[in-house]
């Protein structure tokens, strides 16, 4: 309660942005999750430094949907799943369809994080990959049984999460010393070597601009609001800003950094590499065994992190989209183990799980528009925004970076088909 007096006293300062710190924060591994580690590595092995603006693009055009998703739960006080079971309300039966294409999207969401997670529990303690399957499913379900009354410091813990994959990067950049003119010029020329390269770029997009962040960053903000008040929603907005900007600047430098170190360590010579493994096991040879242990921690943080993150989603996709209170345990339990299975089932089968992660893709890119559309037009709405209304020049830039993300999806499902 302090807390939240502070907030709305006096100018605003470090310390009241601390206190704030949370939403954006959270969703911000988003940028960085083992999806990200995927396209990255693979893009940055096999093109070099090229697509380093398609990672700032998708960075941008992340920060600025998850900056209309934030304020949409300031201005309504209400997440955008709420709203929009609320604009169905005429047209009920949209909404069971609605909630299970978004459901899915979680679902797809978080298989790629609960195998970010498996595959660095096998590389960092050489255990097989089944049992590391059956521990990399308690991740979540440990973190929440301690933080479930407390969620300002779960929101604390992602300050452990985000320093650990950004400090680590900080170093196999260091280490693996890359070309500075050369990240200059790639990260503002764009440019397209081939084919396909415009499939990775797709994999780069759809693994930055997420679903169910989108969801999930309204859900969070919402939950910040305690008075509702103009007052309150204005100072709330200021320092949803001011963290939107900064947590996920830095968490773009770290999905660029993913790149940068890979382009460095393993272009030209070993561009195969298109694998987390494949990575891990050439990284050692080239740059010692400190480069593989800080490379397989970060993926560790980033997987547990993203999990916690698709698991919170899912809980606010469920309670908004049906309008009903959901067991939170019941929730987690389902979220963690609806994943567990194809994956369990694929190993013991011997097929790599990580074949699972291409279909999950085309998942999340039939599904961006969920959130997206909805996110631009309900900002852009006075009567529901009040004050807090996007102005024109905002509207039109959101609306340029959905037809951009539109355009590349779409290719991606076409590629795919074919």
């Amino acid at each position: 309660m302090f807390a939240q007096r502070y907030l709305l006293a006096g100018k605003h300062s470090l310390l009241k942005l601390f206190l704030y710190t949370g939403p954006a924060l959270m969703v911000s591994v988003a940028y960085m999750d083992p999806g990200n580690y995927g396209t990255d590595i693979a893009g940055g092995a096999s093109l070099n430094y090229s697509l380093l603006w398609v990672v700032w693009l998708s960075s941008a055009m992340a920060m600025m949907l998850q900056y209309l998703s934030g304020k949409i739960g300031i201005a309504t006080g209400k997440s955008l799943p709420e709203i929009i079971r609320d604009k169905f309300k005429k047209k009920k039966i949209f909404v069971l369809p609605y909630w299970l294409a978004a459901e899915t999207a979680t679902a797809a969401t978080d298989l790629a994080e609960y195998l970010g997670t498996v595959i660095a529990l096998t590389l960092l303690f050489g255990i097989p990959m089944i049992y590391a399957a059956i521990f990399g499913a308690l991740d979540v379900i440990i973190i929440l049984a301690f933080t479930t009354r407390r969620f300002h410091i779960l929101e604390r813990m992602f300050i452990l999460f985000v320093s650990v994959i950004s400090f680590g990067y900080l170093y196999e950049v260091f280490i693996t010393k890359p070309d500075p003119s050369a990240i200059l010029y790639h990260s503002v020329v764009p440019i397209f070597a081939n084919s396909n390269a415009l499939l990775i770029s797709v994999g780069i997009i759809g693994a930055t601009v997420m679903p169910h962040a989108l969801f999930l960053h309204s859900w969070l903000t919402k939950n910040k609001l305690k008075e509702k008040t103009i007052q309150e929603k204005r100072t709330l907005r200021k320092l949803h800003l001011t963290e939107n900007v900064v947590v996920l600047a830095i968490a773009g430098m770290v999905n660029a950094a993913i790149m940068i170190m890979a382009a460095a360590a393993f272009n030209p010579h070993y561009s195969n590499v298109a694998s987390i493994s494949d990575a891990y096991k050439t990284l050692i040879p080239l740059f010692g065994a400190g480069a593989g242990i800080a490379f397989v921690i970060t993926l560790l943080s980033s997987g547990i992190s993203s999990s916690v993150v698709g698991t919170l989603a899912g809980q606010a996709v469920m309670e908004g989209l049906l309008g009903m209170k959901v067991n939170i345990w019941l929730r987690r339990l389902v979220t963690r183990f609806v994943n567990v299975i194809p994956t369990t089932i694929a190993i013991l089968l011997g097929l790599d799980p990580l074949n699972i992660l291409v279909y999950s893709q085309v998942i999340l890119s039939l599904m961006i528009p969920l959130p997206m559309i909805p996110i631009v037009v309900l900002s852009r709405n006075k009567e529901l925004m009040g004050e807090l209304v996007n102005r024109n020049i905002t509207t039109i830039i959101a609306f340029v970076f959905v037809g951009i993300i539109l355009v590349f999806n779409s290719y991606l499902i076409v590629s795919t088909i074919h």
